[in-house]
């Protein structure tokens, strides 16, 4: 592919997944490679039409399990969001009870989003807000961001976006400002991605195609940006419209796949990312529905969660 994807024009159709599971199909008994995900969990969370950050924790099994936790609600104005990245929790801040920020999108304009929560675990609404950064947004599909594991992690982060032409932005962030704008192109047929590893020489995604292959994106962390893409899969992977990863162990990756159509997700256990080499495990379909247009990781406060190192 000469280093992009190209869309292959096929329709997306509702039949997913690998290893013969498809939604709804009975899950085969554990194996031992199953038993050992067992302790592998994620943190999903939605923004819902309302404007509320609804959260789950996923346990990995077979089949998974699901805890629903606390709604916050009117986030954002109603209908707003279109994308979010991933949401971070800061457990202490000052005397209040916990903090979370992040970045969306709404409408055209990139937004830093932050509140606080009281200590009854209440929104504060006097510490809440959503500062535009910038417009320009509009015909974007994708958002994310990279944060080291340093004791400055806002010293040098980095911020993803795929444009619908399928155009691949990095800025990098100091302070404040989003900085030195690099690009990629030939990824339009990207459908969604999400961030597996994270060195201090790249980054990688897990990206599906509307055609239903899988693939990684490393994205080295170099002028100019030359991403280096490789198949993992060829087919049955184009009914997820969003996916969200979490590192499962010292290499692998546990993985939500979530097809709105049918407002289901279904979980993954990946190893190291090697190409067609790579072993995908399906764990099965999540006991939960996934009705809202919005999704994204929760994780720790930037520089200590620890990094995704899926490939």
């Amino acid at each position: 592919m000469s280093g992009r994807l190209r869309t292959t024009g096929r329709a997306a159709t509702a039949a997913l997944l690998v290893a013969g599971l498809t939604p709804g199909a009975a899950v085969a008994a554990p194996t031992s490679s199953a038993a050992s995900t067992a302790a592998c969990q994620l943190q999903s969370g939605s923004v819902t039409a309302g404007g509320d950050h609804t959260a789950r924790v996923i346990t990995a099994g077979s089949p998974p399990t699901v805890l629903e936790k606390r709604r916050y609600t009117d986030i954002f104005p109603d209908g707003q969001v279109r994308l979010s990245g991933l949401v971070a929790h800061d457990p202490v801040v000052d005397q209040f009870g916990g903090g979370y920020h992040g970045h969306v999108v709404m409408g055209a304009g990139l937004y830093r989003s932050f509140y606080l929560l009281t200590e009854a675990g209440e929104v504060d609404r006097s510490q809440a807000l959503n500062d535009r950064i910038g417009g320009g947004w509009g015909e974007v599909t994708f958002l994310d961001s990279s944060y080291p594991k340093n004791p400055d992690p806002f010293a040098l982060a980095h911020h993803y976006s795929l444009r619908a032409d399928g155009t691949i932005t990095r800025w990098d962030q100091r302070g404040s400002g989003w900085l030195n704008p690099r690009t990629a192109s030939g990824f339009s047929a990207v459908k969604t991605m999400a961030l597996i590893s994270q060195t201090a020489t790249y980054d990688t995604f897990l990206a599906n195609t509307r055609g239903g292959a899988l693939y990684t994106i490393r994205l080295p962390k170099t002028s100019p940006l030359k991403p280096v893409v490789k198949k993992l899969r060829g087919t049955t992977w184009q009914g997820f419209d969003a996916l969200i990863a979490e590192r499962c162990g010292q290499y692998g990756t546990l993985l939500l796949g979530i097809d709105k159509d049918t407002k289901s997700g279904y979980l993954y256990a990946v190893g190291h990312a090697n190409g067609t080499a790579t072993v995908i495990q399906g764990l099965g379909k999540v006991p939960a529905i996934f009705a809202d247009a919005v999704n994204f990781r929760y994780t720790k406060e930037p520089g200590e969660a620890p990094l995704l190192f899926g490939e």
